[in-house]
């Protein structure tokens, strides 16, 4: 008999889970799309400790930890700082919010776990009243493209070729896959 898929949780960051969250960030896995270790850390500990409006989560499934959430919010970044290096910015409503996700544990890759835990992430942002959730892989790593647009992720037509090596996709509800 095939057991009951576990639930998907997102507990908030806090200082106690630093250890687990640099060692998925030293994971090839995560280099590979993170930055340094170190400058990862001290972004996540900003936020905790509020010195960001960026809220971290980590993605628990049956109450194990698996990977790592955030979500930001585009108007806090609408500011010449960010729209000099990310000019794409400016094109967003100032209410979107951004969502970045990562699974930590190697062994979860490719499993479907990223989509679920996102689609589950979407709408509880959707529930809290956001309408306008992007997300910006980069280009090149498909293996994040396809999920995002297995969760109904799409490129923002107007801002494709303009973006660097950053795909800007929007949340679509009409256009899920799942």
């Amino acid at each position: 008999m095939p057991s009951e898929p576990q639930p998907i949780g997102f507990v908030p960051v806090g200082a106690e889970h630093y250890p687990l969250l640099r060692a998925w960030l030293d994971l090839p896995h995560m280099r590979e799309w993170w930055g340094d270790t170190d400058d990862e850390l001290g972004v996540i500990r900003d936020m905790v400790e509020g010195r960001d409006t960026t809220r971290p989560f980590l993605i628990a499934i049956g109450g194990e930890p698996i990977g790592y959430i955030q979500v930001w919010f585009v108007g806090h970044h609408q500011n010449a700082t960010w729209i000099s290096d990310h000019p794409w910015l400016a094109e967003l409503p100032a209410d979107a919010v951004g969502v970045d996700i990562s699974i930590g544990d190697p062994g979860r890759l490719s499993k479907g776990i990223g989509s679920a835990a996102l689609a589950a992430f979407i709408q509880q942002l959707r529930e809290d009243g956001h309408e306008t959730i992007i997300i910006d892989p980069l280009i090149r790593n498909e293996r994040a493209v396809r999920a995002y647009t297995k969760v109904g992720f799409r490129p923002i037509p107007h801002l494709l070729g303009r973006t660097g090596d950053t795909l800007i996709m929007q949340f679509d509800k009409e256009n899920t896959e799942q």
